[in-house]
This record gives C-alpha cells, structure tokens and sequence, in this order.
C-alpha cells in the first residue's frame, strides 16, 4: 500500500477528518466520545495520522471547539467564544452562569489564558441539561 508523501494531502486531511467524525458520533450501538477525550485518544495513535495533518487539525478545532459549553474551576459557566494562540487548554469563554445556583447574570468574556484570571476549565457541560437548547445565540456577537 501506499505510505507517507506517497498518499495525497487531501486523503491525509480526510482521514483525519473521518476519524474524528466517526469516534465523536453517536451511533445506535455506541455513544460518541467527546471532544478532548477523542483528541486525546487519537494524539495517543502514533503512526495512524500524518503527524503535521494532525497538528493542524487540533489547533483548528481545538480541544473545546467554539461554542462548546464548559464549567469553570470557579463554578460559572461560559461558551468557548475563540481559541488561543497560546495554548488549546485556555480559550477565551463568555461566562454568564453560575453552576451552583443556575442564576444567569451579566455575560462577561474573559481569557483563560490571561494570568489576572487563573480559572481553568473542569468539565465539557451538555446545554441540555441546563436548559440551554439554543447555545449558539450565547456565543453569537461577540467582539472580535
């Protein structure tokens, strides 16, 4: 079979791709993986991905890809609204709830990557289970 450079870039770049869909998909037999569990299971696939392809791939989607839903080690919840150049683990995320009371209040956008704010994120939320069907109007307009 073919190997390496043998392989054109888009089938390098598909089958990435249909990895990743394939293990974070929900099927009828299985519950798909979520987002940083499936990165870090295929990081963990020496030799499977084209290296270089893989790397792309993760620093464009992210480990919390845009519009995922995340609680903070503070107890607010927020929405990745951008990734950072910096480091995957501290998107900017619009907070505007608090997981303890379930109160909304005030979004606010702050940097996860940025030392004044030390928080970090603990855990991919489901919107669902806090009422939250429509979680792209959270993240939508905000400043670039």
């Amino acid at each position: 079979g073919l190997r390496g450079e043998q392989i054109s870039l888009f089938a390098r770049m598909g089958a990435v791709c249909d990895v990743y869909d394939a293990i974070t998909s929900d099927r009828p037999y299985k519950k798909g993986w979520g987002v940083a569990h499936s990165i870090r299971e295929m990081a963990s696939w020496k030799g499977h991905f084209d290296e270089a392809v893989f790397q792309s791939f993760v620093k464009t989607v992210g480990i919390y890809p845009i519009g995922t839903l995340v609680r903070l080690e503070s107890g607010r919840l927020g929405v990745v609204v951008e990734q950072s150049d910096q480091s995957l683990l501290k998107p900017r995320v619009k907070v505007f709830m608090s997981a303890r009371t379930g109160k909304i209040f005030a979004a606010q956008i702050i940097d996860l990557g940025c030392p004044a704010d030390p928080d970090a994120i603990v855990k991919i939320e489901l919107p669902g289970d806090w009422g939250l069907e429509e979680v792209d109007t959270l993240w939508a307009g905000t400043p670039g």
